[in-house]
């Protein structure tokens, strides 16, 4: 399998990864496709600069040098990455933009998950703040098409975040309701990172997107 490279430079790759594909499996295709990655070894992951659930597609990052590695983890940590995503949530969202923050942490009664706790709860506690905001990009008559933006990088933000507002991504077998409705054809949570936007060494500010892939597109076709 090649990965699609949508960019490349001296410092960093642009990956389009797959639905179906986790990140912790393409080291192994990276190496094999730029033997070179190899030389920032497995403590900077190959140059990988951040993560994507297994069933998410869209843009992942790659730095080429231990120093770009370093610059743009540096970027991510400190809030500087602008990340969009678009999403299909169950249900009509009556807002036409929000935001939602909250504490989250792991799930006490599955360790797979992710929960959102409030502050008062005793198991509160060390649990780390998350923001995401969204707006709405389309109706249909049971799911509603979204734009998100996590202004924070928690594992599994946007689907948690989502489902504790009542609209659980369409397809996500996770953290969606008991026998709530998925799209003929889904066969994956719907949710795309589309777009990256964020500061380089060189004081510039660079925007690279991601189209929505065919399936996901062929889903909204059905529904429109």
């Amino acid at each position: 399998m090649l990965l699609k490279i949508l960019s490349k430079n001296d410092i960093v790759l642009v990956l389009d990864k797959p639905a179906a594909l986790s990140v912790s499996d393409i080291p192994n295709l990276l190496i094999n496709q730029i033997p070179e990655q190899k030389e920032l070894g497995e403590e900077m992951r190959y140059g990988i600069v951040h993560r994507l659930d297994k069933d998410t597609s869209g843009l992942l990052l790659v730095a080429k040098t231990p120093e770009s590695f370093k610059f743009f983890q540096e970027q991510f940590k400190q809030r500087k990455v602008e990340k969009t995503y678009i999403c299909l949530v169950v249900g009509k969202v009556k807002q036409e933009e929000g935001s939602i923050t909250t504490l989250l942490g792991r799930a006490p009664s599955d360790r797979r998950k992710q929960k959102v706790f409030l502050p008062a709860d005793p198991k509160a506690k060390g649990k780390r703040e998350a923001e995401t905001a969204y707006r709405v990009l389309q109706r249909f008559e049971d799911y509603t098409l979204l734009e998100v933006k996590p202004k924070t990088g928690r594992k599994h933000q946007i689907r948690v975040h989502l489902a504790s507002i009542g609209h659980p991504l369409a397809g996500d077998k996770m953290y969606g309701f008991k026998g709530q409705p998925t799209p003929e054809g889904l066969n994956r949570h719907f949710l795309h990172a589309s777009s990256l936007r964020i500061p380089f060494p060189n004081d510039t500010i660079e925007e690279f997107t991601s189209e929505l892939p065919k399936d996901l597109n062929e889903i909204l076709k059905k529904l429109s």
